[in-house]
């Protein structure tokens, strides 16, 4: 008896220590949606009707503290399949061509090294190209196109939820519904106005989550249909906030945390271990979806990759999020969460929440918000997006979770403040933040250098690097401009262009510097001469600098295109000498049938969208997007 009890507790240890080989490896799959925050009805959501994704909650793991690092799609997903944060690679602007390492390799091709077929329906959006990188990617991509008894990592990426559809009150969007949820029972934040308008938006928003919760429905159906439901694991996520104003395209916690629902099968509960109960208060961001999703697989993480096992022993003791260029709208922003205090710093504090652009001057929410603002009854709350930004906010999210309260300022929180702004510029300086180049100045370099943009950063010298972050940090704080002055003359091309920067947020008298601003219109960094050039038409109409801003538009390269027209756009009514060559030469080089006005969805589009603004705020009547 004692041999049989020992044989039983051999085979019991041996299979603990062969658990991938004894049961398998397990398949994974992904189930994303676009656009909204935690408002699943397992989050507490009265408003919400999730019956599917609650009853997989149930039995699952639901984590309550989860983040994009980037509250807008093209970084966010850049981040998810990289494991690696966007702004290490440069990709967290969105829509553009990065040059990424060649060395480097993301989750499915790292699934796929591992003995798994991968599949992607449909959404990419990472900054680079995926060719190669999936066995299939594409509308028909699907676990069932696997060779038979090979596991398998499938994305479902579903667009329903989007701000589009959102905004858009399509009825056709939510025909399968049998009854809708009511505007009169929506409860709305303080940031938006409660119009009849918002609250049908907003009611909308709701049951386009029901629809998801149906597309949720029919894959797990499929699951069971193929005898796969025990064998997979599944993760069911948002890519980010809401898409309404004060969520997307928002750093606040607002536009960064999701709902996500981890389903693990009794089978492979021993991958999860460390985690205990049905509920998780652990700290997770995209960053680190990918190195976990390895772990789960049982393949090793490459050193490249920046983000850790979440299912890990060790629980993450921060959490980081960055906003950067939005379709033609450029911004520099960085935050660290600490599990209480979210902190965020504006570099661009100058610029408002909401700018004078077409992607806020659009339908829907933003159209309602454009309306009140115009008719004088936006709240305070609401006003303040059209506002100039604070240089650095902090929040207690426990005592103040719809982000009203700035604690920056008080005294008693200089401690916390000071924390996590250290850890914030150290965070930046390790990972050598590519927001701080500039998107033009890394786009200049690694077109000549022929490296990636990973690669460009890490060439600065931690000095270096540090000399840009200290420049960058001033913006917003100058009360002398002396102070900026040695750095308009700095060897480095984006300490020059931070330099301008710091000007251009500076409210004071600026004639001690026009001498330099001159100079630098000749700057080799067409990102610095095109600053210098906005910041002299806007202060004095300086013809040289128009001249400037019409070459920079006929440049070939279209990253530094865009650069000029966001400049210009800026300009407001002081743009119209340049209206006769952006009508006749410029637009039509990138005019097509996205939309019925733009010739592609990346740097094109954010150029025609900049230039059609151009025109508008010049008192130019242009077609209407399609």
């Amino acid at each position: 008896m004692k041999n049989i009890t020992y044989l039983f507790l051999l085979l019991s240890c041996m299979a603990c220590k062969n658990s991938y080989k004894e049961v398998g490896k397990p398949n994974i799959l992904w189930i994303s949606h676009e656009d909204l925050g935690p408002i699943y009805g397992c989050y507490g959501d009265e408003y919400a009707s999730t019956p599917t994704i609650d009853q997989l909650a149930a039995n699952s793991i639901k984590f309550t503290q989860v983040y994009s690092n980037a509250p807008i799609c093209a970084p966010a997903r850049s981040t998810l399949i990289t494991g690696m944060y966007a702004v290490s690679l440069g990709t967290q602007h969105l829509r553009s061509a990065i040059p990424v390492p060649e060395s480097m390799k993301i989750l499915p091709e790292v699934m796929r090294e591992a003995g798994y077929y991968t599949s992607n329906n449909v959404k990419t959006d990472y900054n680079f190209s995926h060719e190669g990188r999936w066995d299939d990617s594409s509308k028909e991509a699907h676990w069932r196109n696997r060779p038979e008894g090979k596991p398998f990592f499938s994305v479902f990426n579903f667009m329903i939820t989007h701000e589009g559809p959102t905004n858009a009150l399509r009825q056709e969007d939510t025909s399968s519904l049998k009854t809708h949820h009511d505007p009169a029972k929506a409860i709305l934040p303080p940031h938006l106005p409660d119009s009849p308008k918002m609250r049908e938006i907003w009611a909308h928003m709701y049951d386009l989550l029901e629809v998801f919760d149906g597309q949720v429905k029919d894959l797990l159906a499929q699951l069971e249909e193929d005898g796969l439901l025990e064998e997979t694991i599944v993760f069911v996520f948002a890519d980010h906030g809401h898409g309404l104003p004060g969520y997307k395209r928002w750093l606040d916690n607002a536009g960064l945390q999701v709902p996500f629902i981890l389903h693990v099968p009794d089978k492979y509960k021993h991958l999860v271990a460390n985690i205990s109960g049905q509920e998780s208060d652990r700290m997770v961001s995209f960053v680190d979806f990918a190195p976990t999703t390895l772990s789960l697989a049982g393949a090793n993480i490459p050193e490249m990759m920046e983000g850790v096992d979440f299912l890990a022993k060790e629980e993450s003791d921060y959490v980081f999020g960055y906003r950067d260029r939005a379709d033609d709208c450029y911004e520099v922003a960085r935050s660290v969460y600490d599990g209480r205090y979210l902190y965020i710093r504006h570099f661009m504090p100058q610029l408002p929440y909401y700018q004078n652009a077409l992607i806020f001057n659009k339908g829907g929410s933003y159209a309602e918000m454009n309306r009140l603002r115009d008719a004088g009854e936006l709240t305070d709350a609401a006003k303040k997006m059209y506002a100039t930004k604070p240089v650095e906010i902090l929040y207690d999210l426990q005592e103040d979770p719809l982000e009203q309260n700035n604690l920056a300022t008080k005294p008693v929180m200089k401690e916390k403040l000071e924390e996590l702004a250290r850890e914030l510029d150290e965070w930046m300086i390790r990972h050598r933040d590519t927001g701080l180049l500039t998107e033009g100045i890394m786009m200049q370099q690694a077109s000549q250098s022929k490296e990636s943009v990973y690669a460009i950063s890490r060439a600065y010298s931690e000095e270096s690097f540090k000399e840009v972050l200290e420049v960058a940090k001033m913006v917003g704080k100058i009360n002398d401009l002396s102070a900026v002055i040695p750095y308009l003359d700095s060897d480095l091309e984006s300490a020059r262009f931070w330099g301008l920067i710091g000007i251009d947020a500076y409210e004071g008298d600026i004639g001690r510097v026009v001498p330099n601003l001159i100079r630098l219109l000749s700057d080799e960094a067409p990102a610095v001469a095109i600053k210098a050039a906005e910041i002299l038409i806007k202060r004095e109409e300086n013809n040289a600098a128009y001249e400037v801003l019409k070459n920079m538009l006929l440049l070939e390269e279209e990253v530094q295109v865009l650069q000029a027209a966001i400049s210009v756009r800026r300009l407001g009514l002081k743009a119209k000498p340049l209206i006769p060559i952006i009508a006749e030469e410029i637009f039509p080089k990138y005019s097509g049938e996205i939309w019925g006005r733009y010739k592609n969805w990346s740097y094109p589009m954010f150029i025609g969208m900049a230039l059609d603004q151009v025109q508008i705020n010049c008192g130019i009547d242009v077609p209407k997007r399609k």
